[in-house]
């Protein structure tokens, strides 16, 4: 199983945000740290924020925040927001892509049972789990 990026990008930056939860981080921060584009990045913290993840505060002093505890966010759920709409393979697209199996395939069900295992797992873990650890401020 592969994540897309935008996933992988946003798992960064709550690994990140979680570290030290009383603070907002802004985009242009995390994409420095990580190499990230700025851009991409803000589309990420969008949909987390959309999704409940995240709440964002802009000016000074703002940036993202988690919406809730890093214990209280599951990773399954934070994958399912990220990788809404990419389907695992073709055939399981909202339009049924262009499989030229068809009614016959015994594979899609294992795929399926697969990535319900997979979503499962990561249901197990939370942020907290996975949190960096905090910075050292310079003195």
């Amino acid at each position: 199983m592969r994540l897309t990026s935008f996933t992988d990008y946003g798992l960064r930056a709550l690994m990140r945000i979680a570290s030290d939860p009383s603070r907002g981080y802004s985009t242009a921060e995390l994409a420095e740290e990580f190499a990230l584009s700025r851009h991409h990045l803000t589309k990420i913290v969008q949909r987390l924020a959309q999704g409940g993840i995240v709440t964002t505060r802009r000016g000074g002093g703002g940036g993202a925040i988690l919406a809730r505890p890093a214990d209280q966010i599951r990773l399954g759920t934070v994958v399912r927001l990220l990788e809404d709409g990419q389907a695992l393979v073709e055939c399981f697209a909202q339009d049924g892509g262009a499989c030229s199996i068809g009614g016959c395939c015994r594979l899609k069900v294992r795929l399926r049972a697969a990535e319900a295992a997979f979503l499962a797992d990561l249901d197990r873990s939370t942020l907290a789990d996975i949190a960096l650890p905090q910075r050292a401020v310079p003195a």
